[in-house]
C-alpha cells in the first residue's frame, strides 16, 4: 500500500495564487481580482487560490502550499523605496500631478507589496511557475534587482521624438486602447503570435493600462517586446522556461486576456491566450514535480526464508560493531560462526562503495578492495573542494536548480534500484521453489 495523503495529493489539481486587490465599497473594504484571470486558470487545468490582501498574510504563505504557481497582475504603484534610494528625480509638483490623474493607482498598499514580493521571493527560490501580468510584472522585476519609472509621460514621453511617442493608459477609451509593440524574434512571444505577425515589422497592437514601467530590467531577464518609445512591455528568463520541465517566470506589461473584441469574449489574436495555457502546462509539471519528491518508496516485501537470513546477516554485521566498539574478544565458537555469516556475504558480494568501505573499516572488519581505500578518499576529498568552489560562485537560483536536479537523479536511482532488488527476490523465490 501507498502513502494515503500522497496518493490523494496526485488526484488534486495543481493549485496557483492569485493575489487579490482591494477596493472601496459601500464605506467597506472588498478584495477582488479579475475574472479573466481565474476563468484562463481553470480552463487550463488549474485551480486558482486566492491569497487575500490582509494584514499578516505575508507572514503566513507556508499555509498556502502546495504551491505550483503564482499570477500577480493588476494593482496599485509599487511603493518606490522598494527600488530606488529616493523617490525620483522629480519635482514635488510633478509628483502631485501625477497623483491627482492617477489616483486609483498612487496609493501604496504596502500590505500587497508585502505578500507579492515575498510570494516572487518563494518562487525565485523554490522554481514555482511564476506568470507577471502589469503590475506582476513591475513585482517580478524590482524583486530581481531592476527599478520602474515612476511616470511615464514625464520620465519617457517628454524624452523620445514626436513620432515614436505613445499613451501607456487612455481612461477614456480604457478596454478599447491600443497600441503597437514589436516583438522579440525568437523570443516565447514570437512563438505564441507568429501567425498573426508580418515577419518584416514584427508588431501586434496590445492594450494598456499603466502609467509606470520598467526603468532597468533586472540582469536575469531579456526583452520580449518594446514599445515604440523603448518602454520594454514583456520579458522572461531564458534559463527558466521550459514548461514541460515546470519552468516558467514570465513578465508582461500588457494584458493578453483582456485584449478581445468588442462586445464579446474572442480575442484579437489567437496567441492571447497561449500565455496562460504555457504558464499551466509549467504548474502542471510543477505538480508531478512536487508530487514525486514527496512520493515513500515501497517497502521490500520478503519471503520468511529471505527474511530469516536477513535476520541473520543484520546479526553477524552487529556482532562485528559491538566487537570493534566495546574492544571485547570472541568467548565462545558460536559467536565465531555468526561472524563467518557476514565474511562469506562479503566475500561473494560485487565490489564495496567508497562509503561502504567506510563504514567497514570503521567497525574493524576485512574490506574488499582495502589497497585503493585511502586513494579513494584523497580523490573524493578533491572533487569535493573543486565542486565548492565551483558553487560558491553561482546564485541562490542556480544553486536551487542543481540540488532540485541532484534530487530528482537520487529518486531515480531508488526507483531503479527497488525495481532491481524486487526482481533479485522473484528470481530467489523461483530458485527456490
Amino acid at each position: 500500500m501507498g502513502n494515503p495523503s500522497v496518493n490523494d495529493l496526485s488526484q488534486i489539481l495543481p493549485r496557483v495564487l492569485v493575489v487579490s486587490r482591494r477596493t472601496l465599497r459601500k464605506n467597506k473594504f472588498v478584495d477582488f481580482v479579475g475574472e479573466y484571470h481565474l476563468d484562463l486558470i481553470v480552463e487550463n487545468g488549474a485551480v486558482p487560490v486566492i491569497v487575500p490582501r490582509v494584514a499578516g498574510v505575508h507572514k503566513l504563505l507556508e499555509s498556502f502550499k502546495p504551491i505550483h504557481g503564482v499570477l500577480l497582475c493588476e494593482g496599485e504603484d509599487i511603493d518606490p523605496s522598494l527600488y530606488e534610494s529616493e523617490i525620483s528625480s522629480l519635482s514635488p509638483q510633478e509628483l502631485d500631478e501625477i497623483r491627482k490623474t492617477h489616483a486609483s493607482d498612487t496609493a501604496i498598499d504596502r500590505e500587497k507589496d508585502s505578500i507579492e514580493f515575498a510570494l516572487a521571493k518563494l518562487c525565485l527560490e523554490q522554481n514555482i511557475p511564476y506568470l507577471g501580468i502589469c503590475r506582476g510584472s513591475q513585482v517580478l522585476n524590482v524583486a530581481c534587482g531592476g527599478s520602474l519609472y515612476q511616470d511615464l509621460d514625464k520620465e519617457v514621453t517628454i524624452n523620445v521624438p514626436e513620432e515614436h511617442r505613445r499613451n501607456h493608459i487612455d481612461y477614456d477609451d480604457y478596454d478599447g486602447y491600443r497600441h503597437e509593440v514589436k516583438i522579440v524574434k525568437n523570443s516565447p512571444l514570437h512563438k505564441w503570435f507568429k501567425d498573426s505577425l508580418d515577419e518584416e515589422k514584427m508588431e501586434i497592437l496590445v492594450n494598456s493600462y499603466h502609467h509606470q514601467g520598467v526603468k532597468r530590467l533586472a540582469q536575469r531577464f531579456v526583452p520580449m517586446a518594446f514599445a515604440p518609445d523603448g518602454l520594454i512591455e514583456g520579458f522572461y528568463d531564458p534559463d527558466m522556461y521550459n514548461p514541460e520541465e515546470g519552468k516558467f517566470l514570465m513578465g508582461l506589461q500588457f494584458h493578453p486576456e483582456r485584449m478581445r473584441k468588442n462586445g464579446s469574449d474572442e480575442f484579437d489574436f489567437p496567441g492571447c491566450p497561449v500565455a496562460y495555457q504555457e504558464f499551466a502546462k509549467a504548474v502542471i509539471a510543477c505538480q508531478k514535480k512536487l508530487n514525486s519528491s514527496l512520493s515513500v518508496p515501497k517497502k521490500l516485501e520478503l519471503n520468511p526464508e529471505m527474511e530469516k537470513k536477513r535476520k541473520i546477516l543484520v546479526r553477524s554485521f552487529s556482532l562485528a560493531r559491538s566487537m570493534y566498539t566495546r574492544s571485547y574478544s570472541l568467548d565462545n565458537q558460536s559467536r565465531e560462526s555468526e561472524l563467518d555469516v557476514g565474511a562469506e556475504f562479503l566475500e561473494s558480494n560485487t565490489a564495496l562503495s567508497v562509503q561502504q568501505e567506510m563504514r567497514l573499516k570503521e567497525m574493524g572488519a576485512t574490506m574488499r578492495n582495502g589497497g585503493s581505500f585511502t586513494e579513494k578518499l584523497r580523490l573524493d576529498e578533491e572533487k569535493q573542494r573543486k565542486a565548492i568552489n565551483i558553487m560558491k560562485n553561482m546564485n541562490v537560483e542556480r544553486l536551487s536548480e542543481l540540488m532540485a536536479f541532484y534530487h530528482l537523479m537520487g529518486k531515480i536511482s531508488s526507483e531503479v534500484l527497488d525495481r532491481k532488488l524486487h526482481a533479485s527476490v522473484n528470481d530467489l523465490n523461483l530458485t527456490s521453489q
